[in-house]
């Protein structure tokens, strides 16, 4: 058994509080895109920092301060003048602010913002509040009406690789044709699975080498949803070839078996999928939502379109198509690219940076 497995089997790491100089606080149980980067970045951090995390929906191997520790954050830290509080959501701004100013903590709070869109009063006001912002794009910044540091988030480039083995290879499904084009994520209106497929079924007939593949929960609410684009999809005599896999257990592995990944969301917070096909030595069109026309270089790694535009989407993905040799030359590129401007450790001290400036000013 790995040490992992032991952690995991002796239950959460109960984080020594008065080691701890900064708190990732994670309110929310369902995984989601705020909850996956908290779990990759974590352990990056625990190597420099005494870090950890409060909250449900997280693995039991993060350090992790049980409710009835929080007391031990009224005292000052062992090495610290105060603990930073990370808060990613405004329930984790709330109680931020609530520790601070009411139970007078000695914490400084900090808020990374991954907003496309103007914030709504309520946030506005859990802003000001901060002691520092940070944005996770210059798009999200764009927003802000608050001095703020701009840190994209990273990859971490040991999960996402390039193939390696005979089961990262397309042949190793048992779908038919030579090549594959995925979509990643959960099957709603929001993300565009909808454009996507409206791609493929115009495209798929005309290039039989190729095979789409949709990965992705779908919840309840957008189940009829998901039956609609079925239907079309069986309509169109493409139910072989356009293959929808619901959750699968590792969609890490799907990354590295398509030769092209779509991300086509109508609005994105930040959009981690493109990294993590790129990192995948897998090249990438995406929409202009979240932070992906900052991630993807068009002509060298990838297409941007804009978000929404169908039309503009199955004519950007046409040409990996029509040139799968296309797709292995972008795809190289964007893993060269990926991992010079990407990596996990450099968000990771990208932060750390941020965190030693706000003890700095004390």
């Amino acid at each position: 058994m790995s040490t992992t497995e032991n952690r995991a089997a002796a239950g959460p790491a109960v984080a020594d509080v008065g080691a701890v100089e900064v708190i990732a606080p994670n309110f929310k149980r369902r995984l989601s895109g705020v909850t996956t980067t908290i779990i990759h970045l974590v352990p990056v951090q625990m190597r420099t920092l005494g870090i950890a995390t409060v909250g449900p929906g997280l693995p039991d191997t993060l350090p992790k301060l049980r409710f009835g520790q929080l007391f031990g954050l009224l005292k000052r830290p062992k090495k610290r003048p105060f603990r930073i509080w990370h808060a990613r959501r405004n329930p984790e701004m709330l109680a931020g602010i609530v520790l601070r100013d009411v139970f007078r903590a000695p914490v400084k709070l900090l808020f990374t913002s991954a907003a496309q869109r103007d914030h709504k009063p309520y946030t506005k006001w859990l802003i000001r509040r901060m002691d520092a912002v940070i944005a996770t794009s210059g798009r999200s910044g764009s927003f802000l009406t608050v001095p703020h540091t701009v840190v994209m988030h990273g990859i971490d480039l040991g999960q996402f690789r390039p193939p390696a083995i005979p089961d990262d290879d397309f042949a190793a499904t048992g779908l038919p044709g030579r090549y594959a084009v995925g979509c990643f994520g959960r099957v709603r209106h929001q993300k565009g699975t909808d454009l996507f497929v409206e791609a493929m079924i115009a495209l798929l007939p005309q290039f039989p080498d190729w095979t789409a593949v949709i990965t992705g929960r779908v919840t309840p609410e957008h189940r009829g949803f998901a039956d609609e684009l079925k239907k079309k999809v069986d309509a169109a005599g493409l139910s072989e070839r356009i293959v929808f896999l619901g959750e699968v257990p590792d969609v890490k592995v799907w990354y590295r078996r398509v030769s092209l990944y779509v991300a086509p969301s109508r609005n994105e917070g930040f959009g981690l999928t493109p990294l993590e096909a790129m990192a995948s030595r897998t090249p990438v069109v995406a929409s202009d939502a979240g932070a992906y026309a900052e991630l993807i270089v068009p002509g060298k790694t990838g297409a941007v379109v804009p978000a929404g535009d169908g039309n503009a989407l199955r004519e950007a993905i046409r040409p990996y198509l029509a040139d799968p040799a296309l797709a292995r030359r972008h795809g190289e590129a964007g893993l060269a690219d990926v991992i010079e401007r990407f990596p996990l450790e450099r968000e990771a001290n990208a932060i750390a940076e941020v965190y030693e400036r706000m003890w700095a000013r004390g």
